[in-house]
Order: C-alpha cells, then sequence, then structure tokens
C-alpha cells in the first residue's frame, strides 16, 4: 500500500471510529455559527434557508434488498434520509413514526430512503424494515461510507439515527441528530414541501 494509499485509508477508519463513538446517542449540535449558513434550533432541528444549502452528495448504491438505488434520480421531490442500525434503540423507536408519515405522504412529492449502517450483514435490516412496516428503500452502508461523502461543516450526518430532508434542488434543507416521533418529523418536513 502506498503512503498517499494508507494515509486515506487510515483517513477513512478514523472518520468511522468517531461516528461509531456517537452511534446511537442522544442527539447533538454542531455548526449554527461561523461559516456553516446554517441555524441549529431549541428543538435539535438544524435548518437552512433557501439560496445558503449545499448539495447532497452522491448517495448511491446497493439497497438491502440488493437493487441499485441513486437518490439523486429523486431531485424535483423532497427527499427524508434516515440514517438507522437494526441494533440502535433509538432507531426501533423512531421506525413506526418513519413508517407511518411515508405512508401519509406517498404520492406526494415526498420520498423516503434510509441509508443502514453498521449492520454487518442485511439480515437483520431486512426483518428490521418489516417488523416496523417499512416500505420505503434504504441503501446498505455497513461501514459508513455514505455518511463520508458530506463535507464538514455542512448539515451531515453524525450520529445513527440521524435524519435529511433534501429540497426539491437536491440539497439539504434541514438535519435532525436523535430519535424523532411523527410530531417532529414533519416540523422538519413541511416547510420544505411548501416551499416552491
Amino acid at each position: 500500500m502506498s503512503t498517499r494509499s494508507r494515509a486515506a485509508w487510515l483517513s477513512a477508519v478514523a472518520a468511522v471510529a468517531a461516528l461509531t463513538l456517537s452511534a446511537c446517542g442522544k442527539g447533538g449540535t454542531s455548526g449554527g455559527g461561523g461559516n456553516t449558513n446554517f441555524v441549529t434550533g431549541h428543538n435539535g432541528i438544524s435548518t437552512a434557508p433557501l439560496g445558503k444549502r449545499d448539495a447532497a452528495p452522491d448517495l448511491s448504491g446497493e439497497t438491502i434488498d440488493g437493487k441499485k438505488l441513486d437518490v439523486a434520480s429523486f431531485k424535483g421531490q423532497v427527499v427524508v434520509v434516515n440514517v438507522w442500525g437494526s441494533w440502535c434503540s433509538p432507531c426501533r423507536e423512531e421506525a413506526s413514526y418513519f413508517a407511518k408519515v411515508s405512508k401519509t405522504y406517498e404520492g406526494k412529492g415526498v420520498q423516503f430512503v434510509g441509508i443502514n449502517t453498521r449492520d454487518t450483514s442485511t439480515t437483520p435490516a431486512v426483518n428490521f424494515e418489516k417488523e416496523h412496516g417499512i416500505d420505503y428503500p434504504s441503501l446498505y452502508d455497513p461501514t459508513g461510507k455514505l455518511m463520508l461523502r458530506f463535507k464538514k461543516g455542512t448539515l451531515n450526518p453524525q450520529l445513527i439515527p440521524s435524519t435529511l430532508v433534501i429540497d426539491r434542488h437536491g440539497k439539504v434543507a434541514a438535519r435532525a441528530l436523535e430519535a424523532l416521533d411523527d410530531t417532529a418529523l414533519l416540523k422538519m418536513l413541511k416547510p420544505v414541501l411548501a416551499e416552491k
């Protein structure tokens, strides 16, 4: 392994380790000051105003049921991205709310997508979705590579669970770093859905 490759590999391992240490915790906050262009509200939901949002990175790959998925294909719709793991207690707490809201907004310009992370196989992830009535697709990201694609200082997922709302133009409008119930999820979703 070359020095450059080894340095890149070590950086990736360190980032995944940091994510692992912060995983499945109560919500946290970051940014909201400096050059971040977003504000963290008292309810734990960070938002970025229109015109100051960062584009979502490439979120594509294989789903937990072996299909190909590219979140960019949903441009023109509002996309709710939920980062979860079957091993995560807060993820289990919020799953039924996500299933309920996704069904309510089906066919109304909203697409839900999960990112399953740190499950060592897809079996527990598939069982988790069946158990909680989740019908929308989830990308399989066992090592957290998709989360590493978000630039530091943006509305990036930093904990498990994390939820992002991506606007119709493919830009990240809101983020929560904690488990959400249906009321909190709708507080994130409705303002972005109301944008023209």
